[in-house]
């Protein structure tokens, strides 16, 4: 198994993070709209959420392993 550079780890938490507040802006903004489109603010919602898992599973990678 490949041991995962650290320092690409560390670039792809940034990205997602960007994403991740990009998109709860958008969200914000959207929430806020008269007449918004309710599947589209679903499906931002979800990708919120993947975004929040992909974050989680990257700093858990980021995290080194303890041989006990």
């Amino acid at each position: 198994m490949q041991v995962p550079d650290p320092i690409e780890l560390t670039r792809l938490l940034a990205e997602l993070k960007t994403e991740h507040r990009e998109l709860d802006t958008a969200i914000a903004h959207l929430a806020d709209t008269v007449g918004r489109d309710e599947i589209q603010l679903t499906r931002m919602k979800k990708r919120k959420l993947q975004l929040k898992d992909a974050i989680a599973r990257v700093e858990s990678r980021l995290i080194p392993d303890l041989d006990a």
